[in-house]
């Protein structure tokens, strides 16, 4: 082809989309520039990845799916972004345009017309292909600033949580201190009962008094009624000597 074709063709494919720009990327160091053909190669052999081709099924039909298999059916018909059973996954209708764009690159003929209408049928499909990718990477973004929030929330709660444990345990003390000082009333208020159901201070120190006096007197007595027998005794005695 003349290198003005080439160049327009080259034009037209200076737009990979950022999710497929490993389907683009340079050749390892000496290598030179990979072909179209190696180009298809790769786009074909990512498909059949995603499609699930080099996966090993049985030749018995399944009816019914558990949940690892169920699990594997969303997880492929998110990958391929396929939304039905029928119909075709937009990831083999784009690897069918590149396929398409590719095969007519490689031929001898004078073909600049129909290879501009592939390249511009590729991009096209393209961009349908990026449109999904774009609302799927939105939504993650705000799934992940959802998360950023949650998490803020989760370790907000959490230092609540650490907060109120902790004046509970100080609560906890307050009561216990409570209760040792109320104990310490109580008993004080028994004490008072006692000593106010007894007698005024000075009524008692009154019969005090009156007691010791009493008692003098009565060592007083005795002591008389002791020199008196003594006497007795002496007589008695000087009596009995006669």
């Amino acid at each position: 082809m003349p290198l003005k074709g080439h160049r327009k063709i080259r034009n037209l494919l200076r737009w990979p989309p950022p999710p497929l720009d490993a389907l683009f990327l340079p050749p390892e160091k000496g290598r030179g520039r990979p072909s179209r053909i190696h180009l298809l190669f790769r786009i074909c052999n990512i498909t059949d990845e995603v499609s699930g081709r080099g996966e090993t099924t049985g030749g018995a039909a399944h009816y019914a799916f558990g949940a690892l298999e169920d699990d594997m059916i969303i997880k492929h018909r998110l990958l391929t972004r396929t939304t039905t059973t029928r119909g075709e996954p937009p990831l083999k209708k784009l690897q069918k345009k590149f396929t398409a764009f590719a095969l007519e690159t490689e031929k001898d003929a004078e073909n600049f017309a129909d290879c501009e209408r592939l390249a511009k049928a590729f991009l096209q499909e393209l961009k349908t292909f990026e449109l999904p990718l774009v609302k799927t990477k939105a939504v993650i973004d705000a799934n992940v600033r959802e998360k950023e929030n949650f998490n803020e929330l989760n370790d907000e709660i959490n230092r609540k949580i650490v907060e109120a444990q902790d004046d509970i345990e100080d609560l906890k003390r307050q009561l216990e201190e409570s209760k040792v000082e109320r104990k310490h009333k109580e008993e004080c208020e028994t004490i008072r009962k006692l000593i106010a159901a007894q007698q005024p201070r000075y009524e008692t120190q009154k019969l005090i008094n009156e007691l010791e006096k009493e008692i003098a007197a009565l060592e007083a007595e005795n002591t008389a009624s002791s020199r008196t027998l003594e006497l007795r005794k002496k007589q008695f005695a000087l009596l009995l000597h006669v």
